[in-house]
C-alpha cells in the first residue's frame, strides 16, 4: 500500500472546472481529491491552497463610485472541516480593473464593461514549502500535485532527487504541457467525479 498526499492549487482546479462548465463546490473539491486515488493507495492528507475573497473598497473604473468587495469565503471553512482536508490560504491582491471582453466598445463605456483584476500571492510558496516538508519527513510515498505553475519547479526538482514519487494530473481534454511536465515522474489522467461518488 502506497501512502499518498494530494496537493491541489485551487486556482488551477477552479480554472479547469470553469473551462468545462463544472460547478465549483466544496463537494466537487472533496470528490475530485478522492477520485485521484488508485488501487493500493492510502490517502494520508489533502492540502488545498486558495485565497479568501478580497475584502476592501475600490473606485469603479468609469463612474468613480466606491465599490465594496464583500467576503464570501465561508466555503473554505466548510472544506477545512471535511475529512483529510487541510486548507492553506494565501493573499488576494486587487490590481485594478480589466475589460470583460476585447475589443472594447468604441463609445458608451460603463462600469459593467470591466471586471476586477486579482492576483494570488503566497500560494506557490506554500505548495513548495509543504512539498519540501513532505520529502524531508518522508510523510508519503507519492505526492499527487494538481498544479501547473513553473514557480514550483525548484521544489519539484527536489522531490525527483528523493524517494517520493511525484505524480501530475491531466484534465479531460487539457493535458499539461511545457517545462513543468518534465518534473513529474508520471502523469495521471482523471475524469470529473460524478455527484453520486460521495458516500
Amino acid at each position: 500500500m502506497k501512502r499518498v498526499i494530494i496537493q491541489i492549487d485551487g486556482g488551477h482546479l477552479r480554472a479547469q472546472a470553469r473551462r468545462d462548465g463544472i460547478d465549483y463546490t466544496v463537494d466537487l473539491i472533496e470528490d475530485f481529491a478522492h477520485a485521484l486515488l488508485e488501487k493500493q493507495e492510502e490517502l494520508i492528507r489533502v492540502f488545498y491552497y486558495d485565497c479568501r475573497p478580497y475584502q476592501g473598497e475600490a473606485q469603479l473604473p468609469v463612474s468613480g463610485e466606491p465599490y465594496h468587495f464583500k467576503s464570501g469565503g465561508g466555503w473554505l471553512d466548510e472544506l477545512a472541516g471535511r475529512d483529510y482536508l487541510c486548507v492553506r490560504t494565501g493573499m488576494l491582491k486587487f490590481r485594478g480593473w480589466k475589460p470583460k471582453s476585447l475589443p472594447m466598445p468604441t463609445g458608451g463605456l460603463t462600469d459593467q464593461h470591466f471586471r476586477p483584476d486579482f492576483e494570488q500571492k503566497g500560494i506557490d510558496l506554500q505548495i513548495g514549502l509543504d512539498l519540501t516538508q513532505i520529502i524531508d519527513s518522508r510523510a508519503a510515498d507519492r505526492v499527487v500535485l494538481v498544479a501547473a505553475d513553473t514557480d514550483l519547479v525548484p521544489a519539484m526538482a527536489r522531490a525527483r532527487n528523493s524517494s517520493v514519487q511525484l505524480i501530475g494530473v491531466d484534465f479531460p481534454n487539457a493535458p499539461l504541457h511545457g517545462e513543468i511536465l518534465a518534473h513529474f515522474d508520471v502523469m495521471r489522467e482523471v475524469e470529473w467525479p460524478k455527484p453520486d461518488l460521495r458516500d
